[in-house]
């Protein structure tokens, strides 16, 4: 369980970054003792299981979402297991290999690294085959290696379609049935963006707080901090009270 001060300097880091640094952030505190480097080379879906398994400790076991339809516009929310999500991200590390007639690809799964790496480049070149030329380890036909620009739709989404078997983690989607009009909306479930909005929400409100005690007893930051978040809101509450 990462400590109060270190969620607040992860929520400080990341207020000016983007979403990848983000990202970066929260899995440093699901893997403290894990560098840059191997933080960058983990599988998106292992990644995303680590924030789901983070996600867990920090505001507990079950996962609210909201959606609004998309064919009536009607609001809905339910709520998801993070144990099985946990459970369903731990990918199969490969290297792996896809075969269609003449064609054959080996190849590894993407990894945070690599969506860094593409995101940054994504104006100066395709980010689709930036990534097939950074995750095929070989290609080729009829036994002759080729380069990944050469591949033909066919063998590109059978690769697509092998990397989401093997790492089901990296890519999930809720379709979602809307009780009003019955048509099944789909959506994107991004952890590190829902968790992040929620570490935002928990640090602003912890800050508050901190600023409500200090100006009250005329203790410092740290000596708030200490206290256990039960002693922290009877505090509040006496605050409230007077």
């Amino acid at each position: 369980m990462p400590r109060v001060s270190e969620l607040l300097a992860a929520w400080e880091a990341g207020l000016a970054a983007g979403e990848t640094r983000r990202a970066l952030l929260l899995h440093a505190l699901a893997r403290p003792d894990a560098s840059v480097e191997e933080l960058l080379a983990v599988p998106v879906g292992e990644r995303d299981a680590d924030l789901f398994a983070l996600r867990g400790v920090l505001f507990g076991p079950r996962l609210d979402v909201r959606l609004a339809c998309a064919e009536c516009a009607e609001e809905m929310e339910f709520d998801l297991d993070v144990a099985a999500l946990v459970a369903a991200g731990r990918p199969d590390p490969g290297p792996h290999r896809v075969e269609a007639g003449p064609w054959a690809v080996r190849f590894r799964l993407p990894t945070a690294g690599d969506l860094a790496a593409v995101t940054e480049a994504a104006a100066e070149a395709d980010p689709r085959l930036a990534l097939l030329g950074r995750c095929v380890l070989e290609a080729t036909r009829d036994g002759a290696a080729v380069d990944v620009a050469g591949l033909p739709a066919e063998v590109t989404e059978r690769l697509a379609a092998k990397a989401a078997e093997v790492d089901p983690g990296a890519d999930i989607t809720l379709n979602v049935p809307c009780p009003e009009c019955g048509h099944a909306t789909k959506a994107e479930l991004d952890i590190a963006t829902y968790l992040w909005a929620e570490l935002d929400a928990w640090a602003r409100a912890t800050l508050l707080d901190v600023h409500l005690l200090a100006s009250a007893y005329g203790w410092s930051e740290p000596e708030i901090l200490a206290l256990s978040p039960v002693r922290r809101r009877y505090y509040l509450e006496l605050l409230g009270d007077a």
